[in-house]
């Protein structure tokens, strides 16, 4: 067989995503995912115009040919626009190739190491009851671990959480709004540094001990503050201490190990594992947070971990609805396959994305399987599709309380 064509789909049910789907010369059809947050034309146009045009023809068995073509060839390496182009290309040849083996994916990556995927939900609150009853809806839904983010005081809508729900509400928090220009949210570190452990004090007094933390820094503190941080949670036993620092200066996570014990996970943002090379030889981390989404598939992620693995660190898949489900898929069956698997984040996708993208992957007893169909399990439906026409959104932009624009 050979590929006869590349579609680049772009829809919006509830969010943008982009998504390329081959097609073989007998018909066989693989699916992978390319979208990138805030930048989502980018890569469906990289895709549309430039990558699509040379998978005409070439044979869709040659997995690890093609990306090594369209990473080495196209000599501009690296960057998340390209890395998602190659990821989706990526997904796509291997389900294909699972579907024509009439097997699920995470057979062909050497079968299963687990039962199924540990995964770890959103709870959050603008205050500590509102916190309270979000971390009792995860728990009620069967989630065995729960990332904690509250409001700080004084600062108003902060990242990571989500309007206040009401009992039996869907979580919903999704930063990118539908909008002409970025919102501006106002961040204050030092509040922030005194506030999170009277938080997570609070937690553990009323759920107790054993129930996983987690918590997302998300890059804005220095070394030296991220080192305060994870030094003032020790007590509380965090599974994870979030994206404390912006790591593309990887030397600066010697400081923060130098200080605590609580681990870390890195890597959202990143795109190759050349980013996380100083990190994962000096174990610096515990977690890898890339998303086969941004990191160049399949092939590259499983590259990664396995490196990752020779220095006993574990992967934490970047996984909230900015992942479309066949990213997502795509993850389940790298996670039941790993040997160094870690915990996968969650978010459930909205009604209308899962009408969108029709998956066979389950979530039971705070597990999240990946399913016995053929290839990764997910199907697109055109017409659904269809109804949603991409609208533009961006994720928000941070500044300090004396108006310095800071990470977000």
């Amino acid at each position: 067989m050979a590929i006869a064509s590349a579609e680049v789909l772009v829809t919006s049910p509830g969010r943008n995503f982009v998504t390329l789907r081959l097609t073989t010369e007998d018909g066989v059809t693989g699916l992978g995912d390319a979208t990138l947050n805030g930048r989502e034309l980018a890569a469906a146009s990289y895709l549309r115009d430039h990558v699509a045009p040379l998978l005409t023809g070439r044979d869709e068995a040659r997995i690890e040919d093609t990306w090594q073509y369209l990473y080495r060839g196209a000599y501009w390496r690296r960057g998340p626009v390209t890395m998602a182009a190659i990821a989706a290309v990526d997904m796509a040849l291997w389900d294909i190739k699972a579907k024509t083996a009439g097997m699920p994916l995470y057979q062909l990556l050497g079968g299963r190491s687990r039962r199924g995927c540990l995964a770890y939900g959103h709870a959050s609150g603008s205050s500590i009851d509102t916190l309270f009853a979000s971390i009792r809806e995860h728990l009620e839904a069967g989630y065995q671990a729960i990332r904690v983010q509250t409001g700080v005081p004084g600062l108003g809508q902060v990242y990571g959480v989500a309007t206040d729900q009401k009992p039996g509400e869907r979580y919903d928090y999704e930063p990118a709004r539908r909008q002409a220009l970025p919102a501006q949210e106002s961040w204050d570190t030092r509040a922030y540094l005194r506030h999170v452990p009277t938080v997570f004090e609070a937690v553990r007094a009323e759920f107790g001990p054993e129930i996983p933390l987690l918590h997302d820094g998300h890059h804005r503190m220095t070394p030296n503050e991220a080192a305060t941080l994870g030094k003032s949670l020790e007590p509380y036993d965090l599974f994870w201490l979030e994206d404390c620092t912006p790591a593309e200066n990887q030397e600066a996570l010697r400081r923060v190990r130098a200080q605590t014990t609580t681990p870390l996970a890195i890597g959202e943002v990143f795109n190759s594992v050349f980013d996380y090379q100083t990190l994962i030889t000096e174990q610096l981390i515990d977690y890898v947070r890339s998303a086969v989404t941004h990191a160049g598939g399949i092939t590259a992620l499983r590259k990664l971990l396995d490196f990752a693995a020779i220095y006993q660190i574990k992967s934490g898949f970047h996984g909230p609805t900015d992942i479309s489900p066949v990213g997502q898929a795509a993850h389940l069956h790298l996670g039941v396959a790993l040997h160094n698997f870690g915990i996968q984040e969650y978010m459930k996708h909205s009604a209308d994305t899962l009408e969108v993208f029709r998956t066979s992957y389950t979530f039971t007893d705070g597990l999240l399987d990946p399913g016995e169909t053929p290839g990764l399990g997910v199907e697109y439906d055109d017409d659904a599709a269809g109804s949603f026409a991409y609208e533009p959104a961006y994720l928000p932009v941070n500044r300090r309380l004396d108006g310095t624009v800071h990470d977000w």
